[in-house]
């Protein structure tokens, strides 16, 4: 159980890395890096010699070797394969000591098969191109990981069964659901490089609402800007992409401003109650502030990274609430 408990935290500490790393090398679209999966054009390094460079190019004459995205490339596998292999060796140890872990054993070894499957988008991102819906699955699949570590962690170190109230609870279940979606949109809006659709704020283009294309912005089996026809993404159908962003930007600081609130009454919550009330306003500054700077890279990556932070502080407050018997 020692080993248990220390290599939870280095797990959730590591996937959080993971998340945040990934979205760094997606904004800076080192995603094709290496066109070739688990390795990098044909080794489990980045050619940097020239001979290794000309080798590379004639293995891959439609791939240009850019050794930086390629190092940022494999800098992310090789942190998700220590991750993956940390996973397995934390579901090992919840089987051998399945009578004394906190959380159904179930928890802990659906974790392997979360990392299997992210494993899968990961070489998906790369054989598909881009493709959108891998991509936003893939940045749901982490964040759920990130989560459900979150959750197994604090289960084992953090202090539990705290009474609320029936309604408090519920809507504590809801903002996770209410934040996943969010995160999805965001995912989605980065994965389309709909970021900069808008460079104002609170309008587009000086208006409210924008002309918007909802069915080709949101078609799902499509490829990188691309509609689902072939034919080259409209603005229209970027501006759409953004704006339903915008709007589930709104609703969930509303709702997680309201879910605070009725969190003040309840003093042994207090901390993470003004947690979650500090990184959501930060986090939505800084995403009006990608704005109106043009999507700086550090200001992006930050913005991912308090998605992330925003997950493990909902999963924690979510984890120490119990409602009244």
């Amino acid at each position: 159980m020692i080993w248990f408990k220390r290599l939870l935290l280095i797990s959730t500490f590591l996937t959080l890395c993971v998340v945040v790393f990934g979205s760094y090398v997606r904004l800076t679209d080192a995603g094709l890096g290496c066109p070739d999966w688990p390795g990098c054009f044909g080794t489990l390094t980045v050619p940097e010699s020239e001979a290794a460079i000309a080798q590379a190019n004639d293995m891959y004459p439609d791939s240009i070797v850019e050794t930086g995205k390629a190092w940022r490339e494999m800098i992310h596998r090789y942190l998700a394969g220590s991750l993956g292999l940390l996973i397995l060796t934390l579901s090992l140890l919840a089987i051998k000591n399945r009578y004394h872990i906190k959380v159904p054993l179930y928890l802990p070894l659906s974790l392997v098969g979360l990392v299997i499957f992210q494993s899968a988008l990961g070489m998906w991102t790369v054989t598909e191109l881009l493709k959108p819906i891998i991509v936003s699955l893939h940045l749901i699949g982490g964040m759920t990981i990130l989560g459900l570590l979150t959750y197994i962690t604090h289960r084992h170190f953090g202090t539990q069964g705290l009474l609320v109230d029936k309604n408090v609870l519920l809507m504590a279940r809801f903002s996770i659901l209410l934040l996943f979606i969010q995160i999805l949109l965001g995912g989605w809006t980065s994965t389309n490089y709909a970021a900069l659709a808008c460079t104002d704020f609170p309008t587009c283009h000086g208006s409210l609402v924008p002309n918007m294309d909802f069915k080709n912005g949101f078609s799902i089996l499509r490829d990188l800007g691309l509609t689902a026809s072939g034919e080259s993404l409209s603005i229209e159908a970027l501006h759409a992409i953004q704006w339903v962003h915008r709007v589930g930007a709104i609703v969930l600081v509303t709702y997680l401003l309201i879910f605070s609130y009725f969190l003040s009454k309840y003093p042994g919550i207090r901390f993470y109650r003004n947690l979650l009330i500090l990184v959501l306003i930060s986090q939505f500054i800084i995403g009006i502030a990608n704005l109106v700077l043009y999507l700086p890279i550090a200001l992006a990556t930050m913005h991912n990274l308090g998605a992330a932070l925003l997950v493990i502080i909902v999963v924690i407050i979510n984890s120490r609430l119990k409602k009244y018997e």
